[in-house]
């Protein structure tokens, strides 16, 4: 839904990041030498206010990895008056977590539920997601994702890496029930 010319930056984050990782994450997302200003709190959070300055996203994904001290900070950077940036946050259980952080939850626009794909939606919308499968029959997708992804978009990317992963071995092979089955059987056990 974003204009085409929006940079969208994307953040990393590890599992419960202390301050100086968490601003490692955000420099590298703004391509900016992470390694030379993480030590440097001044300068990085004046090159992190500078690089807010330009309209566009900052999505964090699994902010439920967040402690609320880091995600004060992360207040604090868009506070900014001259920040033009918007803060996409992310995650399973995000609402959970912002609740730990009111002062950033009081800024939040908008809430985003993003449910299950609805089977019907499934072949469109991988088709959509990678050109990977433009080739596969409906009814394969639909029974992968009847006895395996059940909707959940996020296995459908790992389904789609373990599928790339055998087209870069076999040029040749073709996406059918028995390439989806071995691929999400890769995945472990379903719940």
């Amino acid at each position: 839904m974003l204009p085409r010319r929006t940079p969208v930056h994307r953040a990393v984050v590890s599992v419960k990041p202390a301050l100086p990782q968490l601003r490692a994450a955000l420099l590298t997302a703004f391509g900016l030498p992470a390694t030379s200003l993480t030590n440097r709190t001044d300068t990085a959070d004046r090159a992190l206010i500078d690089a807010l300055k330009t309209p566009g996203a900052l999505v964090i994904d699994d902010v439920q990895r967040i402690a609320a001290p880091e995600l004060d900070y992360l207040r604090l950077l868009v506070d900014a008056p001259t920040t033009q940036t918007s803060l996409v946050l992310c995650g399973a259980g995000a609402e959970r977590t912002l609740a730990r952080a009111p002062a950033l939850a009081s800024r939040v626009l908008t809430w985003q539920q993003v449910p299950r794909l609805d089977t019907e939606q499934v072949p469109t919308v991988l088709r959509l997601f990678h050109p990977l499968w433009d080739t596969a029959a409906d009814a394969d997708l639909l029974h992968a994702d009847a006895t395996c992804a059940r909707g959940n978009f996020r296995t459908w990317a790992k389904i789609t890496s373990h599928r790339y992963a055998a087209l870069a071995r076999a040029p040749e092979t073709v996406v059918d029930q028995a390439l989806l089955s071995r691929a999400c059987s890769r995945l472990g056990p379903t719940p």
